[in-house]
């Protein structure tokens, strides 16, 4: 019963730094989604999300369709995903500003972005934001957050 317990508890935890229930959602999956330049896995990550509740998956869907639009097409379907994602994200945003994770996804598609499309204004703001929120998020966001920080020009991570 205990351990019953603690699951609901750990729920709880995860649900409360996120803002929503999205809990669900596989992190590791979406992360390495997000990560690879596949549009095949880009598609299957989406294919996973569309079972979630809108509110909890807004920005993770917005993030991937941006990320989707760089991964080939003709440029007007590229820009059209582009602002559907963007949409979908600045919105989920919009409603929970302080939500660190949906911070980190705009960080990493305005990082990798094109700057012809404009859309690099909040990179040191939520650079900043992630590395004073960093610790109190789950780890396996955490451990996201680590791995992108490696490459990131703009995210460089104090770890210890």
């Amino acid at each position: 019963m205990k351990y019953l317990f603690g699951g609901w508890a750990l729920l709880a935890i995860i649900t409360s730094c996120f803002g929503r229930s999205d809990a669900s959602i596989n992190r590791p999956t979406y992360y390495q989604a997000m990560q690879q330049d596949k549009k095949d896995l880009v598609n299957q990550e989406l294919k996973t999300l569309k079972a979630e509740p809108l509110s909890a998956r807004q920005a993770f869907e917005g993030a991937l369709i941006m990320k989707k639009a760089g991964l080939g097409g003709n440029p007007v379907q590229k820009l059209n995903l582009f602002k559907q994602g963007h949409n979908e994200l600045e919105a989920a945003i919009k409603k929970d500003p302080k939500n660190v994770e949906f911070r980190f996804l705009r960080l990493i598609i305005q990082e990798n972005a094109p700057r012809m499309l404009g859309y690099k204004d909040q990179l040191t703001t939520d650079s900043e934001y992630i590395k004073k929120s960093y610790k109190t998020l789950p780890d396996e966001v955490q451990r996201a957050i680590e791995d992108y920080s490696k490459k990131s020009k703009i995210l460089k991570l104090q770890v210890s």
